[in-house]
């Protein structure tokens, strides 16, 4: 179950808020919001690259407390930054949100 809670919160849930919140957008939006899934490209930097039990949150650089404070400051300035800075927010609270389902 908490794959499914997981991926679902990274694809579909973006998706909802871009169809919700981002009216005749929502396309563009949706992409941005699917491009700030490259962030997980620190996890390659990791040994092993890929491990199910391995929490994210603070062990991967840019997921860390330093990363997601510059992301919060992202959310306070003009498109396209801000919608990054929200896809990049909300990529760590599922992150977060996985770890505690471990």
């Amino acid at each position: 179950m908490r794959p499914f809670i997981h991926y679902f919160l990274h694809f579909g849930f973006p998706l909802l808020i871009a169809l919700i919140f981002f009216g005749k957008d929502w396309k563009k939006v949706y992409v941005v919001f699917l491009a700030t899934m490259l962030v997980d490209l620190d996890h390659l930097f990791a040994t092993p690259i890929f491990q199910a039990d391995r929490c994210s949150i603070n062990f991967h650089p840019l997921h860390t407390y330093y990363a997601m404070a510059v992301y919060v400051v992202l959310l306070f300035l003009k498109k396209p930054f801000n919608l990054i800075g929200l896809g990049l927010v909300f990529h760590m609270a599922t992150d977060w949100i996985d770890c505690l389902l471990m």
